[in-house]
């Protein structure tokens, strides 16, 4: 099974890890807390009418934890590196492999350029619809892509779009994840089941 490890823990990093998670990948994030989210109300977000911003991050990262994700909560990611077939990502205390990587990290685009990703002409890290980098397998959403348009709904976008085309890669053939109500009993039947 490959292995997703995901840089920042806002709504981005969470949308990534909850579909790679969610479908049966390996997932790690590592959170530093420095979410803008912790900054916001949300009365934006379709589907909610009105929501303080760090209970949403909360109700992500229990949604991730529901479906198995590592989280390494206060942890921070010094460096992305490639190697071999993968990538090492490095913290202060340890070195994790991954098959895929994900940068989510805001408006901070040290890492995509230290790993030495392209960057378009506006400084943001260069990426197409499915926020692949020029690098293969490592992925950049939310604020590090975008000059402006800084919204949590449009990053959780993003860290979905990664997800999903990193799903596609693995299953060798476009991966649409979509559910239906008997998905929804069955996948959540079990994780009420389980607690």
């Amino acid at each position: 099974m490959a292995n997703v490890i995901v840089v920042g823990g806002g709504p981005a990093g969470l949308s990534a890890a909850l579909f790679a998670a969610k479908n049966g990948l390996e997932t790690t994030v590592f959170d530093t807390d420095g979410t803008w989210m912790h900054k916001a109300h949300l009365f934006n977000y379709p589907g909610i009418g009105s929501v303080d911003g760090s209970l949403l991050v909360d109700t992500m990262r229990d949604q991730v934890d529901d479906f198995g994700v590592e989280r390494h909560q206060g942890v921070e990611v010094t460096d992305v590196e490639e190697r071999d077939d993968g990538f090492v990502v490095s913290t202060a205390d340890d070195e994790y492999d991954a098959d895929y990587v994900v940068l989510a990290t805001g408006a901070s685009r040290d890492l995509a350029e230290e790993l030495g990703c392209a960057f378009a002409e506006d400084d943001t890290v260069d990426v197409g619809v499915n926020m692949e980098t020029s690098v293969e397998d490592a992925y950049a959403t939310g604020a590090m892509v975008r000059a402006e348009e800084w919204q949590a709904v449009i990053s959780a976008g993003d860290g979905a779009a990664a997800a999903l085309n990193v799903l596609s890669k693995e299953k060798g053939e476009h991966y649409h994840d979509f559910d239906v109500p008997a998905d929804a009993e069955r996948v959540l039947g079990s994780l009420v089941d389980e607690e």
